[in-house]
């Protein structure tokens, strides 16, 4: 009598990892550069357009964070 026994890899494929850890990196850079954007517009801003729009300058970090990943 005889057994066969079969093995598989858990989880992805090599290849399917690789895609995958791209894919993350490449939706990182994105909302970093969502992050850096939003960052330098409204540092751009002066005290009075911020006024105007109901912002202070100690807002603009976490709006930036809010507006790249999210609440």
């Amino acid at each position: 009598m005889t057994y066969q026994t079969e093995t598989a890899a858990g989880g992805f494929a090599f290849g399917d990892r690789i895609a995958a850890l791209r894919a993350s990196l490449a939706d990182r850079r994105a909302k970093y550069k969502i992050y850096s954007t939003t960052l330098r517009e409204l540092n751009g801003l002066s005290d009075r357009d911020l006024g105007d729009l109901g912002l202070s300058r100690s807002m603009i970090k976490g709006l930036a964070i809010e507006a790249a990943y999210g609440k």
